[in-house]
């Protein structure tokens, strides 16, 4: 659970707020051209944000391995700051590095490091496992290309994105491939199956989700593919020998159990895990730091995470 014995004012007022652009969406048939056009609005407005925390952000077009996307980075950085490789959220067919940057600048200014933001491929025109296979290409770009330690790396993402940093600790060490100090995950989706209790229990709860809004999203990613596959879902994967990893959630989403399911599963693998659950908070509520004393608990609390994986003393 959250340190917070209850909401703030503030997380009422954000989850009405969200609720009220969200919902008339949640049961209507998924069109992902228009969740693009409409996912980060106002953009103006996130522009500023993210400027406003001081970190500096510069494109990166496509070489070699790097799928293209953004590097984030704050001024006074030393050279051992940590660095983050981030995966957005979308429901693996909507955002980007761009909707993403004010809470990527957040996280930097508070680990005072870097972050590198893929552009990775979207569905439905890009099914499983593109995004999976641009984010192993990522990974190896930051440590084969880049020289970027694994022993300061930090893999964190968001709902889509939190679950795909999963597959992606999955497909590394099954690779053989070194792996980071740290895994970093904020509502994370990780069941393309669908079969959470939440989902039903917190179907009208949510804010921005109903439990049919997460039926029909799976499938543009999953395409053919069995959505039990753990590298599609990686609540059904073998979890022994990841690093720790970090799982927030809100008690009232539909993806709770995405979240509390797989922090089970990692645990009981040997994972060392840190498990925390928000009440009345919206999905990926990470983004509202602003003005949500709940999301900068939040952020806060992986900055300390964060610091404990880089100096080798992370906590179950």
């Amino acid at each position: 659970m959250s340190d917070r014995a209850r909401p703030s004012w503030q997380s009422h007022l954000v989850h009405l707020l969200v609720r009220a652009r969200m919902r008339p969406h949640a049961l209507r048939p998924i069109d992902p051209l228009f969740v693009r056009r409409e996912m980060g609005k106002p953009r103006a407005l996130r522009r500023a944000f993210a400027s406003a925390t001081g970190a500096e952000t510069q494109p990166l077009a496509a070489t070699g391995g790097w799928p293209g996307g953004e590097h984030v980075r704050w001024p006074q950085a030393p050279a051992d700051a940590p660095t983050l490789l981030y995966l957005h959220g979308g429901g693996f067919i909507a955002c980007s590095p761009e909707t993403h940057r004010m809470l990527v600048a957040s996280l930097v200014r508070r680990v005072q490091g870097q972050a590198y933001v893929p552009r990775y491929r979207l569905a439905p025109e890009h099914p499983f496992p593109a995004a999976l296979d641009d984010a192993v290409a990522a990974y190896r770009h930051l440590v084969h290309t880049l020289g970027v330690l694994p022993s300061r790396l930090i893999v964190a993402g968001d709902s889509a994105g939190g679950g795909l940093v999963l597959s992606l600790a999955l497909a590394l060490r099954d690779a053989g491939e070194p792996l980071p100090a740290g895994l970093v995950t904020f509502s994370p989706w990780t069941d393309l199956a669908a079969t959470g209790a939440s989902l039903e229990e917190n179907s009208a709860r949510c804010a921005m989700f109903a439990a049919e809004t997460i039926r029909r999203a799976a499938p543009f990613y999953a395409g053919s593919a069995d959505p039990h596959l753990p590298l599609l879902s990686p609540l059904y994967g073998d979890f022994r020998g990841l690093p720790p990893l970090l799982v927030h959630a809100g008690i009232d989403e539909v993806l709770r159990d995405d979240a509390v399911r797989v922090a089970e599963r990692a645990r009981a693998a040997g994972c060392e895990v840190e498990l925390r659950l928000w009440p009345r908070v919206p999905h990926v509520w990470q983004f509202f730091a602003a003005v949500l004393p709940e999301a900068r608990e939040s952020l806060d609390a992986t900055v300390a995470f964060v610091g404990r994986c880089i100096r080798g003393t992370s906590t179950p």
